[in-house]
């Protein structure tokens, strides 16, 4: 989802897309935060984990100029254990008038904790199905910003849902923990017939009854509670196909549903819907829902919401969607749609895909220079703060604010993909991203952390836990101090050393990448596997080096980084002095103001390490008389110097 709110504008106004408002974030973040706005008792419901939904038919009768809804739902489970009752999750503030079984009223109760316990006069036992049909009517429930609502573009009346991440039980009964999607769904939406109503899957059918219009959708694909949505107006309607059209995999519809007011220009700007379908298609797997449809509707929210098959959005001030948020929930529809966070401490598997695969666009349509600018956005916006970690604490997964935080689960959710990338490189990044998708346990499931993590791992052939609790479950960023010397003509001698923002991370093990540059543009790019502070490498340059730079990709999260550069390394050999040199007792280093010294080890003639110091005036009395080699390390290069003891 995408989504917007003005308190965010100051925070994330450096943050653009390419051919997009810089505001375009905040839009893309508000929309999926609009189901609520404050922290709210969100735990998992206990009462609905003893059986597994299989079915839904949704009779929902509603006018978009009233707020209110009529509904018959019918629901088929199976018991996981033997069920004296069944509890469904919904809102008090709607009337359940009955509920039914094999035509047989049933008693029930609708409490306090937002619940509909329906009682059974005999006990369903394990393994067996059964159907419920509950007949209820009323104004849905209003939290935060609301998950069902009514309004007006043009003079016209509109009504859709948005029930991301809590608001489903706001105006239907339903199941909206994450540990069930229902396997197949029938909706049918009955309307004035003046309007044209929307939902999940493809349009079986439209029946006229009266002044009255019941048109009916089927969803053949696995779909959570959350991701079930309606919308009804005066759409005009705009047909595209997508697919990249070969015998296997044949073209699929992409069904727009338009404002009649913006629709000249929310028709252009949807063009690049199918390019953008393609490129998905092309570098991951095909369009998880190929034998249904794609689409847009238009809504009234500042951003959008990607519901499977028919994503939600809000056009600009010129009536047009933004690449980044077509871009952005259409990538959904892999990430989040067909495998969805089986947590909301798990929502970056969401949404953090979803953002890197807006800029994976960026990067495809516009080229590196662009892909670069938008990686520095999310970079700054990362760091603007200290701390945060990407997966949510169990606190942290009660309060929509933070679910949905664009810093965290956003921003840098999409560069700790860019990380991984970087790491893996691009073959093994992307074979384990289709590996993950194809995974039959995960797909048009539910997958956690390490699910992903897994599959990473099958594919690189290594461990990738200290990244995972570096980047991932830990919090704060380096920063990195690049120390450049040169050897001779074709050598340079590069120390790394960094320092983290937060406490939780002793210390980030990335390869970083260091450019050098030289008279007439000459550009070498060192990739340096950094494993340790003070880590020093040895790297062969055709060129004599006159620059130094950090991080030119923007491959890594970082902050406040710097570069020098010694005119030679005899230089900084010529201006360490030891002395005095022969000594007997006390030996001081006399080092220049700008160069720190980090420990000198005293090494004798065969090689072996006799000692450490860490000052730069220590006693030498221990050593025997004769010849020993000190090797001094600074913040810029190491110095070997001989050392004589009377």
């Amino acid at each position: 989802m995408k989504k917007i709110i003005l308190l965010f504008v100051l925070i994330l106004s450096s943050i653009t897309f390419a051919q997009t408002d810089s505001s375009e974030f905040e839009k893309m973040v508000e929309a999926e935060m609009k189901s609520a706005a404050k922290t709210q008792n969100l735990t998992v419901n206990p009462n609905t984990q003893n059986y597994d939904i299989t079915y839904h038919e949704l009779r929902f009768t509603v006018d978009p100029a009233t707020y209110y809804i009529g509904g018959i739902v019918t629901t088929t489970f199976t018991a996981l254990a033997n069920m004296n009752t069944v509890t469904f999750d919904m809102s008090d503030s709607m009337t359940v008038n009955s509920v039914t079984r094999n035509g047989q009223s049933l008693i029930f109760t609708q409490n306090t904790n937002k619940e509909l316990v329906i009682d059974f006069p005999t006990a369903i036992p394990t393994g067996t199905n059964a159907t419920v049909v509950i007949t209820y009517a009323g104004p849905p429930e209003s939290n935060g910003f609301g998950s069902f609502n009514t309004t007006t573009h043009n003079g016209t009346p509109v009504l859709w849902t948005l029930s991301e991440p809590f608001g489903a039980r706001d105006w239907w009964p339903c199941k909206q923990d994450l540990n069930d999607k229902v396997n197949s769904i029938d909706v049918y939406i009955t309307a004035p017939s003046q309007y044209t109503s929307v939902t999940n899957g493809l349009e079986v059918s439209q029946t006229t009854n009266g002044s009255n219009k019941t048109t009916h959708f089927h969803h053949g694909y696995p779909i959570p509670a959350y991701l079930i949505a309606i919308a009804v107006t005066n759409y005009q309607i705009h047909n595209q196909q997508a697919g990249l059209g070969t015998v296997a995999s044949p073209f699929f519809p992409i069904v727009n549903y338009m404002y009649p007011e913006t629709a000249t220009n929310n028709i252009a700007s949807v063009a690049i819907t199918p390019t953008i379908m393609n490129f998905f298609e092309a570098t991951f797997t095909p369009y998880p829902f190929r034998n249904e449809k794609y689409g847009h509707a238009q809504f009234g929210w500042g951003g959008g919401m990607e519901h499977t098959t028919v994503s939600f959005m809000t056009a600009n001030g010129l009536g047009a969607y933004s690449r980044s948020l077509i871009a952005h929930e259409l990538g959904h529809q892999w990430f989040g749609d067909k495998i969805t966070c089986g947590s909301w401490r798990d929502i970056w598997l969401n949404e953090g895909f979803a953002t890197y695969l807006a800029s994976l666009v960026i990067e495809n349509l516009d080229g590196a220079a662009a892909f670069v600018s938008d990686k520095n956005n999310m970079i700054n916006n990362i760091t603007s703060q200290l701390g945060g970690a990407v997966y949510l604490t169990e606190t942290e997964a009660e309060n929509v604010n933070r679910i949905f935080s664009s810093r965290l689960s956003y921003n840098k959710g999409a560069m700790v993909l860019e990380m991984l990338r970087w790491k893996m490189g691009d073959v093994m990044f992307f074979q384990a991203l289709r590996n993950y998708l194809n995974d039959s346990n995960l797909a048009y499931a539910y997958a956690l952390t390490p699910n992903l993590q897994a599959h990473l791992e099958a594919v690189y052939g290594s461990s990738l836990t200290e990244f995972f609790n570096d980047w991932i479950y830990n919090q704060g960023y380096p920063t990195y101090t690049i120390n450049t010397t040169p050897i001779n003509s074709g050598q340079v001698q590069i120390t790394v050393n960094q320092t983290q923002s937060h406490s939780s991370v002793s210390y980030f093990e990335m390869p970083i990448e260091v450019r050098l540059t030289g008279a007439g543009s000459q550009v070498f790019d060192a990739r340096l596997e950094n494993s340790s502070n003070g880590q020093q490498f040895i790297v062969n340059v055709p060129f004599a080096v006159t620059g130094v730079t950090f991080d030119p990709n923007k491959h890594l999260i970082s902050k406040n980084n710097t570069t020098a550069l010694a005119n030679s390394i005899f230089e900084l050999q010529e201006s360490i002095i030891l002395s005095p040199n022969p000594a007997n007792s006390f030996v001081e280093l006399i080092v220049p103001d700008t160069i720190f010294l980090e420990k000198v080890e005293i090494y004798n003639t065969l090689g072996q390490l006799i000692s450490t110091k860490t000052t730069s005036q220590f006693n030498i009395e221990d050593l025997s008389t004769g010849l020993f080699i000190a090797r001094i390390y600074t913040n810029e290069g190491v110095v070997i110097k001989n050392l004589l003891k009377k």
